[in-house]
């Protein structure tokens, strides 16, 4: 007994065939989704503070991630950062960036030092990241 088949595009599909094309269609709608809404898992705050008005004492660069430099990859990064009244660090939240760069700006802007203060302060730091950058400095350290 012969299937009954089912013309789907350019080719006949038996009814098993649509139905694994319904579900890998499902499963790209799902991949599709799931992958929006990692692209949306860093988002700017539409009201996002201002830079930090406190001087910086040590300021540590960021590493150049590898698997960044393999790909090519450039881009920033954008972190609220809560500082201490003593010139420590307290806190960072990222704010807008690759996941891919964010480790690394976030474990920089830890190691930095600002100034004293009477208060604990807050604002933005973005750290842009440029290939040809960090393969200068990679370099000069030669």
């Amino acid at each position: 007994m012969a299937l009954p088949l089912h013309l789907v595009g350019r080719e006949y599909l038996s009814a098993e065939g649509i139905v694994l094309l319904r579900l890998l269609r499902s499963w790209t709608a799902i991949v599709l989704l799931g992958m929006v809404s990692l692209s949306a898992s860093y988002p700017v705050p539409a009201a996002a503070q201002d830079e930090i008005n406190r001087k910086i004492k040590v300021k540590i660069p960021p590493t150049y991630p590898e698997l960044a430099r393999r790909i090519n990859l450039r881009g920033s990064v954008k972190l609220l950062v809560v500082v201490l009244p003593n010139g420590n660090v307290k806190d960072t939240k990222v704010m807008g960036g690759n996941p891919i760069l964010v480790n690394a700006a976030v474990d920089a802007l830890k190691k930095w030092k600002f100034e004293p203060a009477p208060d604990e302060s807050s604002g933005t730091i973005e750290f842009k990241f440029e290939p040809s950058e960090y393969a200068l400095q990679g370099n000069s350290m030669r």
